[in-house]
């Protein structure tokens, strides 16, 4: 007989649901051992060793790379190479890009189960893209400042590749080159400024979040296409917006450093109450749709603006100790009250 491989969390989760549907009379005892006996607990995740395996050889092709720039022989090569024109340097680029997308695209055909491997393609591919743009910038380059189209032409590329090749990775990368379009869009048409609209780059960056997060709860659902990147763009949505909701909270709506400085922050004390609120709402709303990513966004953030408001306002008025002392016990009487809500839920579940 066949088994399946699981870790030991997952095989406690499996029994702990096979014990439930004994206890409602969804099984008998036969099929329940049946079912637990068809598991196996993997001795070893070797998926999780590949995962850290591909990583850890991105970080040291990156590394090479930068260790090559600090070699005096590379270095002499790399000046010969300044009176090659730009547009060399795009065609080459482009090529680095459509061979990695190919090789990409027929290995994810062939080896549809090795998805890192088809990711490390495709991320080779990613780098070639955003090289052959930045030349391609410098061949097009008309003095008019206006380099936004050039990252929303970087958009397009990454969109479509990313929904033609079935590519998380690629859309990651769509969506961070949105942001960066976003930012330099906005510069442009403040005349490089830091306010567009009367809106500082975090308040913009928050309605950025606020409709990328927006876009995948309601919109990107309705095309089929897109529902595979949703929880992509969902999670990358959350980080927008949070990051910048935090950014806001510390420096508000000011665009000028020296500004900020001489203003006492209990003025902008309405955009830490905005941030640490949205924090818990995502915490709450975590817990009561068993929603881990959004449950655990909003808890990072709901600590980090306590500790943020802490530094703001009483590092220099109360003693540290006594400030995560009480810190701690509020936490503790928050997980007791947690703890007697889901004993009580499965005191139901087992009644």
């Amino acid at each position: 007989m066949r088994k399946y491989d699981v870790s030991k969390q997952e095989k406690q989760s499996i029994e702990d649901i096979v014990q439930f549907w004994k206890k409602e009379n969804l099984l008998d005892e036969q099929k329940a051992d049946e079912l637990m006996d068809s598991l196996d607990v993997k001795s070893f995740d070797w998926g999780q060793l590949a995962r850290y395996a591909f990583w850890i050889a991105l970080a040291s092709l990156v590394f090479a790379v930068f260790s090559l720039f600090t070699d005096a022989s590379f270095l002499a090569f790399v000046d010969t190479l300044y009176e090659a024109p730009n547009i060399l340097f795009c065609f080459f680029f482009a090529a680095v890009a459509v061979l990695f997308y190919t090789l990409g695209f027929r290995y994810k055909k062939r080896y549809p189960y090795k998805n890192l491997s088809t990711e490390t393609m495709m991320l080779i591919g990613v780098f070639g893209t955003a090289a052959c743009i930045g030349f391609m910038g410098k061949v097009l380059d008309k003095d008019t400042m206006h380099y936004s189209l050039l990252f929303l032409l970087s958009v397009a590329i990454y969109g479509i590749l990313a929904v033609k090749l079935d590519s998380k990775l690629i859309w990651t990368f769509m969506l961070l080159a949105l942001g960066v379009w976003f930012a330099t869009e906005t510069a442009y048409h403040s005349n490089w400024g830091f306010k567009f609209w009367g809106m500082n780059y975090p308040l913009r960056f928050t309605i950025f979040g606020a409709i990328i997060t927006a876009a995948a709860v309601w919109l990107q659902p309705r095309f089929e296409r897109l529902q595979i990147f949703q929880p992509v763009s969902y999670i990358i949505g959350l980080i927008y917006l949070m990051v910048s909701l935090w950014t806001l909270s510390i420096f508000g709506n000011y665009s000028d450093f020296y500004e900020w400085t001489t203003v006492r922050q209990y003025h902008m004390f309405y955009w830490g109450i905005l941030s640490t609120a949205v924090s818990a709402f995502l915490v709450i709303y975590g817990l009561k749709a068993k929603d881990n990513v959004t449950r655990e966004v909003g808890f990072v953030f709901l600590v980090l603006n306590i500790y943020t408001r802490y530094v703001e306002y009483l590092w220099d008025n109360i003693n540290r100790a006594v400030f995560f002392l009480i810190l701690a016990v509020s936490f503790w009487f928050v997980g007791r009250w947690a703890e007697k809500l889901w004993n009580r839920r499965k005191e139901e579940l087992g009644g």
